[in-house]
């Protein structure tokens, strides 16, 4: 983990769509984007919030703008920062439209090869805040999961500056009700 650098970075045009990134990894050091995030912010704006750096960052600022302020976030995060994300989203459900999840039982997974399976158990064990965070309008969804192969050489979770997980995100934000990101 980094813990140098700032704990926030704001990147993009805000308007059109917002994304609020929760890194447990704290990828994004210095001031910037992972690269793979960068084609996203010239339609989108990328609060990308570095946890370990982070510490008494209050996340529930970003989602408390009035409405009219800011389009409805889109929260990403990975790892055991999933039920975290879940219930910032169910105190703010005027202001998040989804929670999408890379490799939310990153903890339970002991590889890649599980990690797919480990997530299936990681969501029916919070069903309750899930269902719950639907009620109230929000997406919750596993968009991304660690798996065997050549482009994934890291154990779960699988970091969300990884390509993958970009492609996976782009493809859900365009699958839900609002404005595309391309």
């Amino acid at each position: 983990m980094r813990s140098e650098g700032p704990a926030v970075t704001v990147h993009g045009r805000g308007g059109e769509r917002r994304v609020l990134v929760l890194d447990p990894a704290g990828a994004s050091k210095h001031d910037e984007l992972p690269a793979t995030w960068r084609p996203l912010t010239e339609r989108t704006e990328v609060i990308w919030v570095r946890l370990p750096a982070s510490g008494d960052v209050d996340c529930d600022r970003f989602l408390s703008a009035p409405e009219s302020a800011c389009p409805r976030t889109d929260v990403v995060t990975s790892g055991p920062y999933g039920e975290f994300a879940i219930d910032l989203a169910r105190r703010h459900p005027s202001a998040v439209r989804s929670v999408l999840l890379v490799d939310p039982a990153a903890d339970s997974a002991t590889d890649s090869d599980h990690a797919a399976q480990a997530d299936e158990v990681w969501f029916r064990r919070h069903g309750t805040e899930i269902a719950e965070a639907r009620e109230a309008g929000i997406t919750v969804d596993v968009v991304a999961h660690s798996t065997d192969d050549d482009q994934d050489r890291v154990p779960p979770p699988l970091p969300l500056g990884h390509p993958r997980v970009v492609d996976s995100v782009r493809r859900a934000l365009d699958h839900l009700p609002g404005v595309r990101t391309v």
